[in-house]
């Protein structure tokens, strides 16, 4: 079966993320001063192909945890999804 994963990869709270500061800034700049702490990341889809919606999710996890984020700076959450 096939299925959908969306995954959001988040650089950690505690770590300062240069671009979305300079993003913020910048809102400042054109007049947009009711914005505040601005924060970059990514946004990934992935099909797969698994047995069952946890299977996908398992995958998906581990597709995070080896691959797609660096887990010393990155969190990342994921939904699947049939489809």
């Amino acid at each position: 079966m096939k299925y959908t994963a969306h995954i959001n990869i988040m650089p950690l709270k505690e770590l300062l993320d240069p671009q979305g500061k300079a993003v913020n800034n910048s809102l400042h700049n054109l007049g947009l001063t009711g914005v505040h702490d601005v924060r970059i990341g990514k946004h990934i889809h992935m099909t797969l192909e698994a047995a069952t919606k946890e299977a996908a999710e398992n995958m998906t996890r581990e597709a995070c945890k080896k691959l797609l984020a660096n887990q010393v700076m990155e969190s990342f959450d994921f939904t699947v999804v049939e489809g």
